[in-house]
């Protein structure tokens, strides 16, 4: 596999022709959508452009105008920040393996979900090693991920596995960061796929977020992935905070569970050294474990019920 990078960031430069062919098979088109969205051209953009077309997006997302010369919202600083603060510890941390080793020198190993198979090649995935139920994925993208619920199944299933096998293909060739509205800290990940155990023990699975802004904690959401979802929201002193995303969420009143709290002390040690950054935790067996840092929370595209809220968040953030 030819992989290179230029002055645009990552490129494959033998399988273009196959990210187009897979593309068309999973997005049922031959390009993501016209400008400001196409995929090669964003791929491909100088970055002296790259705020004329991210302002494209927010009007065509949010249907308002981008301030990046003065940003005063959350969503505003969030544009801001993917432009202007990106930095290689930040790619690094967002690379799904690479960011292991810095948790773990952080916080301890403990807290980390057990890593089952890494590699570029899923031809090369020891299937008679792996456990009845895990979870395949890249590490370069957001949502790029399978889950394989009877292993067995899967493996007697050459349909199934065909099609799981163009759709790690199809990861492998994108790059994450024209899809994910400049995002700039995917631009440089070298794209691998990796395996973790499919952590479900039969209860509601819970993730617990932690939003900190300037190094510290301030801002606390917990979510029952039940369906609809169910989210509860908590200010710095664990009260319940009238933050209310437009995203179709239930949200209850729920005080603060100690694994919350937990969250809220392991992510402090996490997040010093950035203006922003939403540390991820996921629920299993009555233990928290690591899931991702998310620099750029929902890539500064949040629909809020009362847009006060957007400006209040906004104030909390010092660029």
């Amino acid at each position: 596999m030819n992989i290179g990078f230029t002055d645009n960031g990552w490129v494959n430069m033998n399988l273009i022709e196959q990210f187009k062919k897979l593309q068309n098979k999973f997005e049922g088109k031959t390009d993501i959508g016209q400008p400001p969205y196409d995929y090669f051209l964003l791929l491909n953009l100088p970055e002296k452009e790259y705020p004329i077309y991210l302002k494209r997006m927010y009007a065509a997302q949010l249907h308002t105008k981008l301030n990046l010369e003065n940003p005063r919202s959350f969503n505003e600083k969030i544009q801001w920040l993917k432009l202007y603060d990106a930095t290689p510890l930040k790619t690094r941390l967002t690379d799904k393996v690479l960011v292991r080793d810095w948790v773990a020198e952080k916080i301890g190993a403990d807290y980390l979900k057990p890593m089952l198979w890494h590699g570029t090649n899923f031809d090369e995935i020891p299937w008679e090693e792996l456990p009845e139920k895990f979870l395949i994925k890249a590490n370069h993208g957001c949502k790029w991920q399978y889950r394989i619920k009877n292993k067995s199944i899967f493996v007697e299933n050459k349909n199934l596995m065909g099609y799981i096998k163009d759709k790690m293909q199809y990861y492998l060739v994108s790059n994450f960061f024209p899809m994910a509205g400049f995002e700039m800290q995917y631009k440089d990940i070298k794209p691998q796929l990796l395996i973790e155990p499919l952590m479900l023990d039969g209860n509601i699975p819970v993730e617990y977020s932690v939003f900190c802004f300037n190094g510290v904690p301030k801002i606390y959401q917990k979510i029952k992935f039940t369906i609809p979802f169910l989210t509860s929201i908590y200010n710095e002193d664990y009260s319940l905070s009238d933050i209310r995303f437009n995203d179709g969420w239930y949200y209850e009143q729920a005080p603060a569970d100690d694994f919350m709290k937990e969250a809220v002390m392991l992510s402090e040690k996490l997040c010093k050294e950035f203006k922003l950054v939403r540390v991820d935790w996921l629920y299993y067996n009555n233990k928290i474990y690591f899931n991702e840092m998310t620099f750029t929370p929902y890539s500064g595209f949040y629909q809020f019920e009362d847009d006060k809220m957007n400006m209040e968040l906004g104030k909390m953030l010092k660029l």
